[in-house]
């Protein structure tokens, strides 16, 4: 499947292209991509040496919080969510364990940092796979959970936004909380429509009634603001959570006796092979992604959308941050780029370019994270992981937009 994907991004910029020079005489459009296609490879080089220094600072914090034993506190908190969700997946089998503690990484931030674990997940879960070749369900559900961006503090989101010159960088965090909230639900009720899960599990009820109830006190304590109210306590949370979990990390590694310094050390020293080991995937899909926008067709569903919206008597101020939504399911690192591209050309805190971070935090890169987990495994046949993992993206879009209008002034 996403070789198909990727095959079709370059057959439609080349229809594109040719459409360009024949229809409209711009000869110079073959150029344009030509020179995309060293543009983004150098690109990709450019994000994975930037994500360098995050990639070790998380992953040092996970290291001390892994050997203080907070993530698999947290995903022993998961497991009896999990052994239901997962019915096919036997009680004790390593599997759990692993899909809990990548999804615990995913929850705390870590972002690139919770990817070994997922390939580790991944892997337990192929042990169980009696057609090697083709997903099971337990792998679909983990491969949308992750696709669906079940994280708690985008840090990646703050930090681009603070390079780029924001005056509240974390503003963003009470949106993208909602967002990627919805995308998660979105995701899971898709796969166990599909799977036929037993959601009215007593358990699982449990594990949602505690959700509805810090989002039902998160309401309250957000009801009745305006915009300016509301993106300051946005701020405010995810100032207060950032720090929270650095200290909360640190002061469990002290309590039991850690060298912290040396285990955060020895924590970073992965972010580096992390990063490296993106490059070949970043290459990929940003080439492809930049022959696409270099064509004009990119630009051509943008202007479309737009035009439709206005049709349906919409205000069409968001639609400048399309690129990011679109791209998003596609590539990260193609959603960044148009994300900082979006803060360049509007300004880091202008309404188009907070729209597109919110977009940026609210879901993952469904065919990324499909090419690299399914990838790791040999799995070929993904069954119905896309359709779902798209679903996901849908509702955090869709929500990215209706928040940031509720929280920011277009």
């Amino acid at each position: 499947m996403l070789s198909r994907i990727w095959l079709g991004f370059f057959f439609v910029s080349g229809l594109a292209a040719l459409w360009r020079w024949l229809a409209r005489g711009d000869a110079e459009v073959f150029g344009r991509i030509t020179a995309a296609l060293y543009e983004m490879a150098g690109l990709a080089v450019e994000i994975s040496i930037g994500l360098i220094g995050l990639l070790c600072l998380w992953m040092g914090l996970f290291r001390i919080a892994e050997r203080a034993g907070l993530v698999g506190m947290l995903a022993r908190g998961l497991a009896p969510l999990f052994r239901r969700l997962m019915p096919g997946v036997p009680a004790g089998h390593p599997a759990l364990g692993s899909v809990t503690m990548n999804l615990a990484a995913n929850v705390l931030g870590l972002d690139n940092a919770a990817t070994p674990m997922g390939l580790q997940a991944m892997r337990d879960l192929q042990r169980l796979n009696p057609d090697p070749g083709t997903a099971t369900d337990a792998q679909i559900l983990f491969l949308v959970l992750n696709t669906s961006s079940v994280t708690l503090i985008p840090v990646t989101v703050f930090l681009f936004r603070a390079q780029q010159g924001s005056d509240d960088p974390t503003a963003v965090f009470l949106p993208i909380l909602i967002a990627t909230t919805a995308s998660t639900l979105a995701g899971l009720f898709a796969v166990a429509w599909i799977q036929r899960l037993r959601l009215w599990d007593p358990v699982v009820l449990a594990y949602f009634g505690g959700f509805a109830l810090l989002a039902a006190a998160l309401a309250s304590w957000l009801s009745g603001l305006g915009p300016e109210a509301l993106a300051a306590r946005s701020s405010l949370l995810g100032n207060l959570l950032i720090v929270a979990v650095v200290l909360g990390f640190l002061g469990a590694g002290a309590w039991r006796r850690l060298d912290v310094y040396a285990e955060f050390v020895s924590g970073a020293r992965r972010g580096l092979a992390t990063a490296v080991r993106l490059i070949p995937y970043l290459v990929a899909m940003l080439a492809a992604i930049g022959a696409l926008r270099a064509s004009g067709a990119l630009e051509a569903a943008v202007a479309a959308v737009k035009a439709l919206v206005a049709a349906a008597g919409l205000d069409t101020a968001f639609v400048p941050a399309l690129p990011t939504g679109l791209m998003k399911p596609l590539s990260g690192s193609g959603a960044r780029a148009m994300l900082l591209e979006t803060m360049h050309a509007h300004g880091v805190d202008s309404f188009p370019a907070t729209v597109a971070a919110v977009m940026q935090g609210s879901t993952e890169t469904t065919f990324y994270v499909l090419a690299v987990y399914f990838g790791a495994v040999g799995i070929r046949n993904g069954r119905h992981a896309v359709a779902c993992g798209l679903i996901a993206d849908l509702a955090g879009l869709l929500t990215a937009v209706l928040v940031s209008y509720a929280f920011f002034t277009p």
